[in-house]
């Protein structure tokens, strides 16, 4: 059987006796936790209905809390002398999943269920129809016509030359 969890802003698969490495949890060494199901199987059937899910539980247990593994972060700018050197510990937390419980038969029954439906009654008089004519639609616009070419206006000089010739 495993189920996907949902913790930190990340989904995690797991199984019974998975460790697993999650961001910080605010749980002491030791102390349990439980942890929103988004989906379980347990090989037989899949179960991926929210009502369902929410009877479901994981659980695991906090093995220790630490920092990860440096993670540096550099900035640079070319040809200006600009170098920023940073490093970031991400705090983490080492979670052991202990158990993992699948809503039972008669509790997945009960939220499938459908409340059962009043008998309709007929309404004496029947409504008046509602007109389902749609408005005229409004003529499209004309296409634009091009104006008409400018009149070209010979040079000057050319005219000129050619009267007094």
């Amino acid at each position: 059987m495993y189920a996907v969890i949902k913790t930190g802003g990340k989904q995690y698969k797991v199984a019974k006796d998975d460790e697993l490495v999650v961001e910080k949890l605010d749980v002491d060494e030791g102390k349990k936790v439980d942890f929103d199901v988004l989906f379980l199987d347990d090989g037989k059937s899949p179960v991926f209905d929210a009502a369902t899910l929410a009877k479901a539980k994981v659980t695991g247990e906090v093995v220790e809390q630490f920092k990860g593994e440096k993670q540096l972060v550099f900035k640079f700018k070319r040809r200006k002398g600009y170098k920023r050197l940073r490093g970031h510990r991400q705090n983490l937390t080492k979670v052991r999943i202990t158990h993992i419980t699948k809503p039972t038969a008669k509790a997945a029954a009960k939220t499938t269920e459908k409340p059962k439906a009043k008998p309709a009654t007929k309404p004496a008089t029947k409504p008046a129809a509602k007109s389902t004519t749609k408005p005229a639609a409004k003529p499209k616009a004309k296409p634009a016509t091009k104006a008409a070419p400018k009149a070209t206006a010979k040079p000057k000089a050319k005219a000129a030359a050619k009267e007094t010739a």
